[in-house]
């Protein structure tokens, strides 16, 4: 396994602007978007390390950087928040002049000031005047930075981008809260550089440093899998547009495609584009597991044509993808819709990857085909995933290798894509076993849904009447009650725990019933099934005398037989 080359360690502010070291957001970094919640937010936790019994430090979060050579470092991630404590330190120096220019203190002042910006902002060169920053930022936001904030010149309010205005406030802001908390006396700087002398040794990040790309996504990877969220997206913004970049291109082509990149993540939000990127991947390619996708991008991508390439595939790619993790989209008929709506309901995204690949080859030449490859993966999920239970790596692998036939004309018919699904197809043994065995605890909403669901597909195939399953007419009820009352102690205490979930021991009953019933006996119920407009609810109470284990799985095996005949693809078709 190779070696990641990456280091972490915990550090102050203080220590991250020591010695030389410098950072720079990279050029196609996303702009400058914290906003007063935000500075409030920080605000408060910065007042709050200052009062009686405070907290010793304040957590910053991971910081990721990029360095070569550990003096020039590259921000992956924490740009908004190294920005913000920037543009605070610049407030601060911005209040120290005030005060050296009203004559309070003025030559301690300005010492004050000068020691600080040498710290913590950078230096201005004596010779040409301009100011060499610690802190560099994106193509955006670097001019209005370097320009005007870091050497406190008088700030513009008009010709300014969105980022900018965001940048010239957030200076202001903190600005009114340090005059607010430092005053405007003799004494006021002396407090102002206690204050920041203290604060820059009270935050603190952990902080991450890698070498490259690759083992910057690898962190990524790694932590966004333990819940921390970090900006995957941006990282392979960042590459893509740097190949574009490095051959000078013309602005307006830079600000077309940035517009294109920031309408494709608005599409999808920014943290189901790296989910939407895989599927897209292997719509198109051999399989490519989540950990490997970004090296392999980065393989196969590296002229600026390639680049070009793909993100006019993936700007074609998104809405697709959008429209099939939402069954709601008006280009879905009823039938299509059906079936992505069973697909969110089951969880199961595998098969995305061969939809989008098929909606692409099949949608509009013959759409009738595509609806039933969408019917068939819908049953295929039911079978494999929702009562089978089967692994779904190799279902996975299945998906990917029929999605990369389609794609590569290998597979011109939708037939050919029907008949590859039998390799993950139960066949009626398989999931007959499986049903009359299955136990869904409807204790979880899902389930609850998927049971609700199953029991009212079987219905429509009795009775021909099509309920909306959904509807808070109708509810879900246990014949063996979920709280059992003493009339069921005949049935074993730890047997009843087992039997409660079977699906042969739940049937559909119209709300206003079942609200009496509660945990009566099987005869009370019994009376009131018989009367139920539901046909499988009748025939409980006609075929079953009275309930216990025996009758739960001799009714669950008939409901699985009945089951293999309407979730079913007919592969001689």
């Amino acid at each position: 396994m190779a070696t990641m080359n990456f280091n972490t360690a915990n550090s102050t502010f203080r220590q991250l602007l020591a010695n030389g070291l410098s950072y720079r957001v990279p050029p196609f970094q996303r702009d400058y978007s914290w906003t007063e919640d935000e500075w409030d937010n920080l605000w408060q936790d910065i007042q709050a390390l200052f009062e009686v019994d405070g907290e010793p430090a304040h957590y910053m979060g991971y910081l990721v950087l990029q360095s070569s050579d550990s003096k020039r470092f590259d921000i992956i991630d924490g740009q908004q928040r190294l920005t913000t404590i920037s543009a605070m330190v610049l407030a601060g120096l911005s209040h120290l002049q005030d005060l050296t220019e009203a004559g309070m203190d003025a030559e301690n002042n300005a010492k004050r000031k000068e020691q600080l910006q040498n710290s913590y902002i950078g230096y201005l060169d004596p010779v040409s005047l301009i100011p060499r920053s610690k802190l560099e930022l994106n193509r955006h936001n670097n001019r209005f930075y370097q320009n005007y904030l870091a050497p406190l010149q008088h700030l513009p309010q008009r010709g300014l981008n969105a980022s900018e205005h965001q940048l010239r406030k957030v200076f202001y802001w903190f600005k009114e809260r340090i005059k607010a908390r430092c005053g405007l006396t003799p004494s006021s700087g002396r407090e102002l550089a206690a204050f920041f002398d203290e604060l820059v040794d009270k935050l603190f990040f952990t902080v991450i440093t890698v070498t490259d790309e690759l083992n910057a996504f690898k962190v990524f990877e790694t932590f966004n899998a333990r819940g921390v969220r970090l900006s995957a997206t941006d990282l392979l913004k960042n590459y893509l547009f740097s190949i574009i970049g490095a051959q000078e291109a013309h602005e307006t082509e830079l600000r077309t495609l940035e517009d294109l990149w920031e309408r494709i993540v608005g599409l999808l939000g920014s943290e189901s584009f790296p989910e939407f990127l895989r599927t897209f991947w292997n719509s198109r390619n051999k399989l490519v597991r989540k950990s490997e996708l970004f090296k392999t991008i980065r393989k196969k991508v590296v002229t600026r044509a390639a680049t070009f390439e793909l993100l006019r595939d993936i700007d074609q790619s998104a809405a697709v993808y959008a429209a099939l993790r939402d069954p709601q989209d008006a280009v879905w008929n009823d039938e299509e819709q059906f079936a992505l709506e069973q697909l969110l309901m089951f969880n199961v995204r595998q098969p995305l990857a061969m939809l989008m690949a098929s909606h692409a080859a099949f949608y509009e030449r013959e759409r009738n085909f595509f609806t039933r490859i969408m019917r068939g993966v819908a049953v295929v999920s039911f079978r494999y995933n929702v009562i089978c239970n089967l692994q779904t790596h190799e279902q996975e692998r299945l998906y990917n290798e029929i999605a990369w036939k389609v794609s590569n004309g290998a597979y011109a018919n939708p037939s050919d894509v029907l008949a590859a699904l039998r390799d993950v197809y139960p066949d009626d043994a398989r999931f007959t076993a499986a049903f009359a065995e299955k136990e869904l605890r409807t204790t979880n909403s899902r389930n609850k849904k998927i049971v609700r669901y199953i029991l009212f597909e079987i219905e429509r195939q009795r009775s021909g009447q099509a309920f909306d399953f959904e509807s808070a007419a109708y509810s879900l009820e246990h014949i063996l009650p979920e709280h059992p009352s003493e009339s069921w102690s005949f049935i074993d205490e730890a047997k009843q725990d087992r039997l409660i979930y079977r699906i042969g021991n739940m049937t559909l009953l119209e709300t206003a019933r079942n609200r009496d019933l509660g945990n009566s006996d099987y005869a009370v119920k019994r009376a009131i099934y018989e009367r139920s407009e539901f046909k499988i609810t009748r025939a409980v109470a006609e075929y079953y005398s009275d309930w216990d284990e025996q009758k739960i799985e001799a009714r669950q095996r008939r409901l699985a037989n009945v089951a293999a005949g309407i979730w079913k693809i007919d592969f001689g078709r």
